[in-house]
């Protein structure tokens, strides 16, 4: 078809193409916003939606409670720890200090230092009593530290037992939100779809062309490619029906079309020869002619070959005689190439010259 067309024709099909996808990139873009804003028309869902908030709350203050005073009981315990090291030390200290000096006194065997015996041994006995105290004291501070470890970690199962329900019930609301939106960018692709239908089939062809295929473009778009990050685990059931049906229903055109077709050219073919060339339009002929094919029923002709002035398949004249100049040309030419007479005048020639030997 384009090498039928002039020049400037060409260009402005091009650029009526160009202002087509132009459109249809608007259109896109416009299209990508609303269905990413979509989910926005739902409220943000949180866990704490689905806990009961008291509860929780007491059981949170509870928590953050007890694992303070676990850590405090731990630097207690660290403390207490510290001062029993510190209490066993002097107590080693002042053992091996008693034990050298009862050596020194079997040797020297000195009556007048039993009264240091006994107070020796009272003050090791004192330091043993000190120590024990910090041994119950460590004890003490370690079973404080293990029930308050075990209280909170009591509040955090409480906690987790309840967040956790509460996930599932977050879980299954967010399936059902998923599911909206789904349905909402559905709601709004699918008729897009099936405008896009509507307008191929009746104005693909008219004056407004362009904008009509930017809307295609932009529907299949939307809905073929717009649609599917956000298809739910069972989207891809919509997509592939939608497309099933919309393969059938373009199939089915298609099946009708030809048949159309077919049937419009049987009649064709049934006309009288300068009926038919009448009723193609001149740029089809010429597009066809210049794919070397039959301009009335599109099957191959050998066109170079100068002894062919009639399909041979359906009889319709593809080269004549100028009435003015008897130069050979294209039966659908409105002018001769050799002498520029137009194809009408020609026919006028032609009949005077036929009528004039009657």
């Amino acid at each position: 078809m384009s090498k039928s067309l002039r020049l400037s024709e060409k260009w402005f099909r091009r650029g009526l193409w160009l202002v087509a996808l132009v459109f249809a990139s608007f259109l896109i873009g416009l299209g990508g916003t609303i269905v990413g804003d979509l989910p926005k028309v739902e409220a943000p869902l949180e866990l704490d939606n689905f806990l009961n908030q008291p509860a929780a709350q007491r059981l949170r203050e509870q928590g953050r409670g007890e694992r303070s005073a676990a850590e405090a009981a731990d630097t207690a315990l660290a403390q207490a720890q510290l001062q029993r090291s510190k209490a066993r030390s002097e107590t080693r200290a002042q053992r091996e200090s008693f034990n050298n000096w009862l050596a020194t006194r079997s040797v020297t065997q000195r009556s007048e230092q039993d009264p240091e015996v006994i107070a020796r041994t009272r003050a090791l006995d004192a330091q043993q009593r000190a120590e024990q105290a910090q041994q119950r004291a460590v004890e003490a501070q370690q079973q404080a530290a293990l029930d308050a470890r075990q209280a909170a970690a009591q509040t955090q199962k409480q906690l987790d037992s309840m967040e956790t329900a509460a996930r599932a019930k977050l879980n299954e609301e967010m399936r059902r939100v998923e599911m909206r939106v789904f349905l909402y960018r559905l709601a709004l692709t699918l008729p897009l779809l099936a405008i896009a239908g509507w307008l191929f089939v009746k104005k693909r062809k008219g004056t407004y062309w362009p904008f009509v295929w930017g809307f295609i473009f932009f529907a299949l778009f939307a809905f073929f490619v717009e649609l599917v990050p956000y298809l739910p685990s069972y989207g891809g059931y919509v997509r592939y029906v939608v497309g099933i049906a919309v393969t059938a229903l373009v199939g089915r055109y298609a099946i009708l079309a030809l048949n159309r077709y077919l049937e419009r050219q049987k009649l064709a073919e049934a006309l009288p020869d300068q009926e038919r060339r009448k009723e193609l339009s001149y740029d089809v002929a010429l597009a066809r002619l210049a794919k070397s094919v039959c301009p009335g029923c599109e099957r191959p002709v050998d066109l170079k070959n100068e002894k062919i002035d009639f399909c041979p398949h359906c009889g319709i004249g593809l080269f004549d005689r100028c009435g003015a100049c008897s130069t050979r040309k294209s039966a659908f030419a409105h002018f001769c190439h050799a002498c520029g007479t137009s194809a009408q005048a020609s026919q006028q020639a032609a009949e005077r010259a036929l009528a004039s030997l009657a």
